[in-house]
């Protein structure tokens, strides 16, 4: 299914001018009229807590304060409006203890630079279509890091089954959306579907 995102609202947080105009060109591709870039993570923030984005684009950026701590604010701070946001991780870091890194600060979504159209669209797509319910424990609060259930593990660090629903947050969150009902909320809200098949 194609998608039409021209009220959706989307904050790139870009290392380098170039990049984001590149990502805002893209995006623009898509439908997306409301773009918004920030070029530090201090920037950044301030910018997702007055626009209150529907999908945040973080690049990995510098060190000390980087994308992952940057992420890491919107899914903890509590001066986060939505920390439930999508947010795709671009980055030309792909080795795995990268991945692991921004897998475990809460991305929902990594995509490694260079970069296609086809392949940023398929990231959004996988958001809308396919969202996950967000995890919250002692060390993790962000969408849950399985791709697949195995059924039949049963080592030490397997969930238990009479669990509560993953979305419990913590008191200072005050939000209710789940991952799945945010991301319903974003297609119903702003995308419509096409009846020609964009051109991914």
């Amino acid at each position: 299914m194609a998608y039409q995102f021209k009220n959706m609202t989307v904050l790139i947080v870009e290392s380098t001018r170039a990049m984001s105009e590149l990502t805002k060109s893209v995006l623009i591709t898509f439908g997306v009229t409301d773009i918004h870039t920030a070029f530090s993570s201090e920037e950044g923030f301030k910018m997702f807590c007055d626009l209150e984005p529907d999908l945040v684009i973080i690049d990995w950026l510098q060190d000390p304060d980087n994308g992952l701590n940057l992420t890491k604010r919107i899914r903890s701070d509590t001066r986060s409006p939505n920390p439930f946001t999508p947010i795709i991780l671009m980055t030309g870091y792909s080795q795995k203890h990268r991945v692991l890194q921004a897998r475990d600060s809460g991305i929902t979504e990594f995509l490694v630079k260079p970069f296609t159209a086809k392949a940023l669209y398929q990231r959004i797509e996988q958001i809308i279509e396919m969202p996950r319910y967000f995890v919250v424990s002692e060390r993790y609060f962000g969408p849950d890091r399985r791709r697949k259930r195995d059924a039949q593990y049963s080592g030490p660090d397997r969930r238990a089954d009479n669990q509560p629903e993953p979305f419990s947050s913590p008191e200072r969150i005050k939000a209710t959306l789940s991952a799945a009902e945010k991301a319903k909320e974003i297609l119903l809200r702003h995308n419509t579907p096409n009846d020609t098949q964009q051109d991914k």
